[in-house]
């Protein structure tokens, strides 16, 4: 297959400083220096190394890395919205994980942004009817992952799933822009209804590790939902909820609490937690 034809980009900070980056880690450790130049260093793009990466992490016996990569490619150049939020979830986890010391990191090894990448590229396959496929992403990007969204879910920009293990995203779920979630939230629906049936997560929303939001229910913009929650109605916006079944507990203490990533709950709640 010819090379793709990607828009000329004159100025790419993001990708620069991922290549500085693995660059400096060749240098540091010889041993990964073949792997850093065949997924880094060998591409003049950030989308050429990402649908690259992406590939060899899902091909398999059934279709190969190869065919895979010439499918993302195909996405990639046909919709520059997905090389752009891609961009951005880089971003957002150096900005919000602590464990996040370089740009290149994500893009090399956290499968949280890897698994959010396979969504958005199944999605954009879902999109323009080619569903098989897009379901079999899906299928390997849980294998691969431990991440289960389904293709035809709604994701905006700059989100990061923190751990990522344990996800499930329903299929007409919208999470907006700026959200935060751990490992193991839950965005599914109540049983067998059909139809628009899963939750809306409004953008600078915070769900805590555990969490399990059920049902066409919004949680509100910047909203908090404390870790193992089950959320079973409406959090309004800028609320923070928590326990089984979840509750309002009281406003959030931060203006964006998606970015300031602090999961405490006021005091008062755990006093009462442990009354006996």
């Amino acid at each position: 297959m010819a090379e793709p034809q990607y828009a000329l980009v004159t100025c790419d900070p993001v990708w620069s400083r991922i290549r500085d980056e693995a660059e400096a880690m060749a240098r540091e450790e010889p041993v990964m220096a073949s792997f850093l130049y065949a997924t880094v260093l060998n591409h003049d793009r950030f989308e050429q190394a990402q649908t690259y990466h992406l590939a060899q992490k899902l091909g398999n016996a059934d279709v190969s890395a190869m065919s895979l990569r010439d499918v993302f490619d195909e996405a990639m150049v046909d919709d520059d919205t997905l090389g752009a939020a891609a961009r951005a979830d880089i971003v957002v986890v150096f900005d919000r994980d602590p464990a996040c010391l370089r740009y290149v990191e994500p893009l090399l090894f956290f499968k949280g942004y890897h698994a959010l990448q396979s969504h958005r590229i199944a999605h954009w396959l879902w999109r323009h009817n080619r569903r098989t496929l897009a379901l079999h992403l899906q299928s390997r990007a849980s294998q691969a992952f431990g991440v289960d969204i389904h293709p035809a879910a709604r994701i905006g920009r700059g989100v990061f799933m923190d751990h990522a293990t344990g996800i499930v995203i329903g299929e007409t779920a919208v999470v907006e822009d700026d959200v935060s979630m751990l490992h193991s939230v839950n965005l599914g629906g109540t049983g067998k209804e059909t139809g628009d049936r899963h939750p809306k997560i409004r953008r600078g929303a915070l769900i805590g590790a555990g969490a399990k939001i059920l049902g066409n229910i919004e949680v509100g913009e910047c909203a908090k939902v404390g870790a193992a929650s089950v959320v079973l109605k409406d959090v309004p916006a800028r609320c923070t909820v928590a326990g089984v079944p979840a509750r309002v507990i009281g406003c959030v203490d931060c203006d964006q609490p998606s970015r300031s990533m602090d999961h405490h709950l006021p005091p008062t709640v755990l006093e009462e937690q442990i009354q006996p």
